[in-house]
């Protein structure tokens, strides 16, 4: 398990990331700005994923947030395309209806 992260905020991040919290359309950019937050006022990235959000999450996926914001800033706070699961099954689009 990672050491302990901790994040040093200046006032312009905490700012952005209040706003975020507070206003983005995205429930999910909400929640990680929050984490985030919460870390940066001492709060450890365990802490957080068990009992700082409304759901509970894995102390790693906290963890893989803080690296994201910290290498890309805002844009790591974004889920990537293409991620998701697929489907299982796609249907042809060619149907061979059979007559009577």
């Amino acid at each position: 398990m990672p050491g302990r992260k901790e994040l040093t905020l200046t006032a312009e991040e905490r700012r952005e990331l209040e706003a975020l919290r507070d206003t983005h359309e995205l429930p999910y950019v909400r929640e990680r700005t929050a984490a985030l937050l919460k870390i940066a006022d001492g709060m450890s990235a365990r802490q957080v994923a068990l009992n700082g959000l409304l759901k509970g999450r894995r102390p790693d996926t906290i963890y893989e947030w803080v690296r994201r914001w910290q290498n890309e800033g805002t844009q790591g706070l974004f889920i990537r395309s293409g991620r998701g699961r697929k489907p299982a099954f796609s249907p042809s689009v060619h149907h061979q209806g059979g007559g009577s």
